[in-house]
C-alpha cells in the first residue's frame, strides 16, 4: 500500500464523491478510480458501493479509513519531525488531555516556551484516559495531561502541582441546588450522569468509588460520558446531574446550571505523561525541559 494511495482513500470517503476529491486532488476522475479499485483488489474486499452522485463506505472501507487516517497522521509527525532537525528549533508539539483547569499552567509554559521558539506550533488533543493513552502509545501524541485515577506505570511523568475538584453540576432550580455541597446520601436516588473514567472498576485505587464506599453500587448512573461540555448539555435538558470535576461547565450567572462540591471533599491530582524510551522532537523536547523547570 502506498501512502500516496491512502490519501486518494481518505479524501475520497471525507468529500463523499470521486468527483470532489479529484478537483480536490487535482487528478483526473479515471485515475482516481483506477488507484481505488486497485486498493480494493490489493485488499481483496470492496470499500465502497458507488451511486451516480455520492459513494458509501462499507463496513471494510470504514475500518481502512479509521487506520488510514491514524497511518497519515503518524507519517506527516515523522515529516514535521524530521523536517524541524534542519530549522533553528520549531516544529510541532502534540498535546492531549482531559478537560481540566489545570490546562491553563501547561498553556503558560507553552506561551513563555513560544515566546522564545516562535516556530514551535501545537496541536491540542481532547479526551479521557483511554482516548488520550491510545494515541500516545501509537505515537500520535508526545505527551498527555491524565486525571487521577489513571494508570501511569508505563509512562514517565511529571506530577502537575494542582489538584482539581470534584463535585455535581446541576441546574439551579433542582432540588440540590439550595445546598453549600453534595453529601453521598443526597446522590443515590438522583438519575447521575458519571464520567466513565472515574466509575471504572479496573483501578486498584479509585478515590471516587471509595468516596461513595458500600453505596456505590447503587447509583442511578443515567448517562455516561467522557468530556464534561456534552455533559453539561444534557445536565441543562433535564436529563440528571453530572458528577464532574469544577470549573470545566460553564456555571456563570449567565447559565442555568450550578456546580456544588462533594463533601468531604474530593480531589484528583494530575500527572503529564510520554512514552518511555521514546525519542522526542527538538520542540517536544523543548517542551518538556521547560515543564521540568516550572513544576
Amino acid at each position: 500500500m502506498e501512502i500516496r494511495v491512502l490519501r486518494y482513500f481518505v479524501t475520497v470517503a471525507r468529500e463523499g464523491s470521486i468527483t470532489g476529491a479529484a478537483d480536490f486532488l487535482h487528478v483526473t476522475q479515471p485515475t482516481l478510480s483506477r488507484q481505488l479499485k486497485d486498493l480494493e483488489q490489493e485488499l481483496g474486499k470492496k470499500l465502497f458501493i458507488r451511486s451516480s452522485h455520492s459513494i458509501i463506505l462499507t463496513d471494510e472501507g470504514m475500518l481502512l479509513r479509521n487506520r488510514a487516517e491514524e497511518i497519515l497522521d503518524m507519517v506527516d509527525k515523522l515529516e514535521d519531525e524530521f523536517k524541524s532537525m534542519e530549522e533553528t528549533v520549531g516544529g510541532d508539539i502534540y498535546l492531549g488531555g482531559g478537560e481540566t483547569d489545570a490546562m491553563k499552567q501547561i498553556a503558560r509554559v507553552a506561551r513563555d516556551l513560544q515566546s522564545r521558539y516562535p516556530n514551535i506550533r501545537y496541536h491540542l488533543y481532547s479526551g479521557n484516559e483511554d482516548d488520550v493513552t491510545e494515541r500516545l502509545d501509537k505515537g500520535l501524541l508526545d505527551f498527555g495531561v491524565l486525571i487521577e485515577p489513571a494508570n501511569i506505570s508505563k509512562y514517565n511523568y511529571i506530577n502537575i502541582p494542582a489538584k482539581d475538584v470534584w463535585g455535581v453540576v446541576m441546574r439551579k432550580d433542582s432540588p440540590l441546588a439550595v445546598k453549600d455541597s453534595i453529601q453521598a446520601s443526597d446522590l443515590i436516588q438522583a438519575p447521575l450522569i458519571c464520567s466513565r473514567q472515574a466509575i471504572k472498576q479496573t483501578f486498584s485505587k479509585n478515590d471516587f468509588a471509595d468516596w461513595f464506599g458500600e453505596d456505590f453500587n447503587k447509583l442511578n448512573v443515567v448517562t455516561t460520558y467522557n468530556l464534561a461540555y456534552n455533559a453539561g448539555a444534557m445536565v441543562e435538558g433535564g436529563i440528571g446531574y453530572a458528577i464532574a470535576i469544577d470549573k470545566i461547565v460553564n456555571t456563570s450567572n449567565e447559565s442555568k446550571l450550578c456546580f456544588r462540591p462533594l463533601e468531604p471533599r474530593l480531589e484528583s491530582g494530575l500527572n503529564i505523561v510520554w512514552k518511555k524510551h521514546h525519542v522526542l522532537s527538538a520542540a517536544a523536547d523543548k517542551l518538556l525541559k521547560a515543564i521540568q523547570e516550572k513544576f
